[in-house]
């Protein structure tokens, strides 16, 4: 039997506020069992919310604890139940480091949701000894824990999109706050009745405190800003234009090697195929992001290749006037002149800007780039290649939002 001594030592080591130990034993089977009491005297009534300090009766709670020294802890709760001598009706005393109706203490539930952000639910069930039903169970009450809460002083919004399975066409929107890099809601439904209701459910008073909202080029996610937030300003996310003009420049890549490939002289289609090969990154990548050999490798290409050279000329020029233009009107005088010497070339792109053109010319003014929420995309795909053990979408949805818990 623990002495005096050594049982206030547990307490101290336990450090659970309004708690001591009164008993300790080591099981083979379990580990660590730690006999722990309230020192509460009363308590208050749920019901009418007079304290009481009368016990109707006891029973025992056993909690898995953190653990000590890697053995597992378990606190032995001798919990009351207590009568209420106002309205009369029995509870039993709540427990501040135990969730109602859970086998574990919050600080245990805690850890093992930091330990799910950087691994899966079967690696840290395997590890912990915590169960993956238990483990979806803590999912769970941290989503009943944000259900409700709205965004904080959101200036910004950034709404984008992420495929759920490559190449299924199974997408969910991204929405994010572009101020603080955060992750506001994972929308597994991209339709734009599916969006409104998340943000509707935000309420007016943060919609009408939202600013700026920066989309890709998908006319739903306009229209819906235009009817949620009318006063907010629609900025087109440059990324996405970007990704327009590389995607019409690969595509006068892909058309050049199939030119060379019909090509009835064979010497000179391997030459020119040996150039080509491997260029689609030194064409699409920034030119300044290119080490020598990269660079070398450009110059053949634009060498050998007089309509790649022009168009990868007019695609880093494209480049330059999101980078370059200091201010609304320099930068619509620069788009201009762009569609002016890109028409023949980027004909695609071309009717593109044409159809955006005030939402894409407002990152002139804002600087207002969707490559955070890109970036926070990145993480969610890390995610999903850990979370493969998720058995349902609102539990992928809740290891995202995890992710971005500080």
């Amino acid at each position: 039997m623990a002495s005096k001594g050594q049982l206030k030592l547990l307490t101290d080591f336990l450090n659970i506020p309004d708690v001591k130990v009164t008993h300790f034993v080591q099981d083979t089977s379990l580990g660590k069992i730690l006999s722990v009491a309230s020192l509460t005297s009363e308590v208050a009534c749920p019901h009418c919310g007079q304290m009481s300090q009368k016990i109707h009766s006891y029973y025992s709670h056993l909690i898995k604890d953190l653990p000590m020294n890697g053995q597992n802890v378990y606190l032995q709760v001798n919990k009351r139940k207590m009568k209420c001598e106002n309205c009369l009706k029995i509870f039993s005393e709540p427990l501040d480091f135990c969730e109602p109706k859970r086998n574990y203490t919050k600080r245990l539930a805690d850890d093992i949701l930091n330990q799910v952000k950087h691994s899966n639910i079967k690696s840290v069930a395997e590890r912990t000894g915590v169960s993956e039903s238990e483990i979806e169970t803590m999912l769970k009450d941290l989503k009943k824990s944000l259900v409700g809460q709205k965004p904080q002083d959101l200036k910004r919004l950034g709404i984008d999109e992420i495929s759920l399975i490559k190449g299924q066409g199974n997408y969910c929107a991204v929405l994010v706050d572009l101020d603080n890099s955060q992750l506001l809601a994972l929308v597994p439904d991209r339709t734009q009745e599916a969006i409104e209701k998340v943000l509707l459910s935000w309420g007016i008073d943060v919609l009408s405190g939202i600013e700026e909202v920066s989309i890709d080029l998908w006319r739903p996610y306009k229209t819906l800003v235009e009817k949620l937030m009318p006063h907010a300003e629609v900025v087109a996310d440059r990324f996405h234009v970007m990704n327009q003009v590389q995607e019409e420049l690969d595509n006068g890549r892909k058309q050049t090697k199939k030119e060379v490939n019909n090509m009835d002289d064979k010497k000179k289609k391997t030459a020119k195929l040996k150039v080509l090969h491997h260029s689609k990154y030194v064409l699409l990548a920034n030119s300044d992001d290119l080490n020598e050999a990269q660079k070398s490798q450009l110059e053949e290409v634009n060498k050998e290749f007089p309509k790649l050279q022009k168009m990868h000329e007019l695609k880093e020029n494209f480049r330059k006037v999101f980078e370059e233009s200091i201010n609304w009107f320099d930068g619509l005088l620069n788009l201009a002149e762009w569609l002016k010497q890109s028409a023949e070339l980027f004909p695609k792109s071309q009717g593109t800007i044409r159809r955006w053109l005030v939402e894409i010319t407002a990152d002139f003014e804002q600087k207002t780039t969707n490559g955070i929420v890109e970036g926070i995309n990145q993480k969610i795909k890390l995610v999903k290649r850990c979370g493969f053990c998720f058995r349902n979408i609102e539990n992928f949805e809740l290891r995202c939002l995890l992710a971005f818990q500080n």
